[in-house]
């Protein structure tokens, strides 16, 4: 599902006009992400949590040489799926 189409899928299930539907997932969308910007956890209880974990430097290969390289730590995005998001997906 693309996000148009999850627009779409709010809008029908939402009513009201398409723009509201595409400003209310745009408005989810940025508070999640500015969470996670400043280092909070967003839980969604039942669904799930959105956190930033942190990778270590490492040691890497360059794909096409095969000469090692240097991959420096950085934070990046993790999703927790919830119980009843995961019971969902399992029937």
């Amino acid at each position: 599902m693309t996000k148009s189409e999850f627009v779409d899928d709010v809008h029908a299930k939402l009513g009201g006009s398409k723009k509201d539907a595409e400003h209310a997932v745009e408005t989810v969308l940025d508070s999640i992400t500015s969470a996670l910007r400043r280092g909070s956890d967003v839980t969604l209880t039942g669904f799930g949590k959105f956190h930033v974990a942190q990778r270590n430097a490492r040691e890497g290969k360059h794909p096409r040489t095969g000469e090692p390289l240097h991959i420096p730590a950085s934070k990046v995005p993790r999703f927790s799926a919830g119980a009843k998001l995961k019971a969902a997906v399992k029937d």
